[in-house]
């Protein structure tokens, strides 16, 4: 019976030390991820992720003593879903922030929910103005469309040497009309012309009628603000068109698959970009180069790259806060300054991020850098 005793001691010791392990561990932090997996713009949720994922090989994912657990949720590039997304996030996975969108269309549609349930949601690549515009709880990591215009404008009016531009935008986008919009001004307030401008719609395939347009206004640069697929489709039917002048883009262009669908035609393109791994001088940009491609065995990106300040600011964020109330933690992103990112440094100003564009000209199948210009 003793030994009956000691026996049944031991089990419920043991059982009240297993059970006291299983209540001292931490609760995780929620932070979502409403990010395009799949869908017209793939590219830039993969490439986000890859970067978040990267950044985990680098940077412990814990803040007050407590993991960091990310909620994935795929958008499928559209409005509707990134909306969704969002609702189910804060709803269902009790998320106290949310990296992405990645693109500024589904971000407008995401924000507002956001903001109606007062949890923070960031950007990593969303540029368009109107996002971040009259909220609260909508921020963004990279630079916004007017700044990347005017570099753009400038750039083609100063070193290209360019007077009279064309431009050819995406109609069923926000962010390439709004971007095309921008140019427009810009370069017309250097003294240049612009002498055509057409509209293009996502998913079509034959843009000649307004590439000729194009052509027969004599441009010397064309600008052409869109995704990645169009804008390399725009460059291959440009060229069999005989229209060699220089073309530039924005941020949109920054995918491999303008490479592999545009080829030998987008050699040359030039584009305003959030990043380049050539800029990257802090201990902490190095290290994320290299373990990207040790991890993925190729160049870094710099949506993954925007990706991952996200998730460096919203850490810091609930850091400074001494909190996951998602109400402290948007006061303490807010109040972001000089924080080391991937990218660089980063400061939050009514939700933007003050930060530099690069210029990147497609070469060989990728990108060269050519300069850094800052706000």
């Amino acid at each position: 019976m003793k030994r009956f005793s000691i026996v049944l001691s031991a089990v419920l010791l043991l059982v009240a030390l297993l059970t006291g392990a299983v209540q001292a561990a931490p609760e995780p932090i929620r932070i979502g991820l409403n990010l395009e997996m799949t869908g017209a713009v793939a590219a830039y949720g993969q490439m986000g992720y890859e970067g978040i994922q990267t950044l985990k090989e680098i940077v412990p994912f814990k803040v007050l003593g407590r993991p960091i657990e990310l909620v994935l949720v795929d958008n499928k590039s559209d409005k509707v879903e990134a909306a969704n997304a969002t609702s189910r996030l804060i709803e269902q996975s009790k998320v106290v922030a949310i990296i992405g969108p990645m693109i500024s269309g589904s971000m407008l549609a995401a924000g507002p929910i956001a903001e109606r349930y007062h949890v923070p949601i960031i950007g990593p690549s969303t540029t368009n103005p109107l996002t971040t515009q009259d909220k609260k709880y909508v921020f963004r990591a990279c630079f916004i469309d007017p700044f990347q215009a005017t570099v753009a404008a400038k750039f083609a009016y100063q070193n290209l040497k360019a007077r009279r531009a064309a431009v050819l935008s995406d109609i069923a986008n926000d962010y390439c009309v709004a971007l095309g919009n921008f140019f427009i001004k810009e370069f017309k307030s250097f003294g240049g012309q612009v002498v055509s401008v057409q509209y293009i719609k996502a998913g079509d395939q034959d843009f000649s009628a307004q590439l000729t347009a194009i052509k027969n206004a004599n441009p010397d640069v064309l600008y052409i603000p869109n995704y990645y697929t169009e804008d390399a489709l725009a460059a291959i039917q440009a060229r069999q068109l005989g229209l060699n002048v220089p073309m530039l883009s924005g941020d949109g262009a920054d995918a491999p698959e303008l490479f592999k669908i545009g080829g030998q035609a987008v050699e040359g393109l030039m584009n305003t970009a959030f990043w380049h791994e050539k800029a990257a001088t802090s201990q902490l940009s190095k290290q994320y180069v290299a373990a990207y491609r040790k991890k993925y065995h190729k160049d870094p990106n710099a949506f993954g790259a925007l990706a991952a300040d996200s998730m460096l600011i919203i850490m810091d964020a609930i850091k400074r806060a001494g909190s996951t109330d998602p109400v402290k933690i948007r006061q303490a992103m807010e109040e972001t300054k000089d924080l080391p990112v991937v990218t660089g440094f980063v400061t939050i100003h009514n939700g933007d991020a003050v930060k530099a564009a690069v210029i990147r000209k497609a070469h060989n199948g990728q990108w060269d850098y050519l300069a850094t210009v800052n706000p």
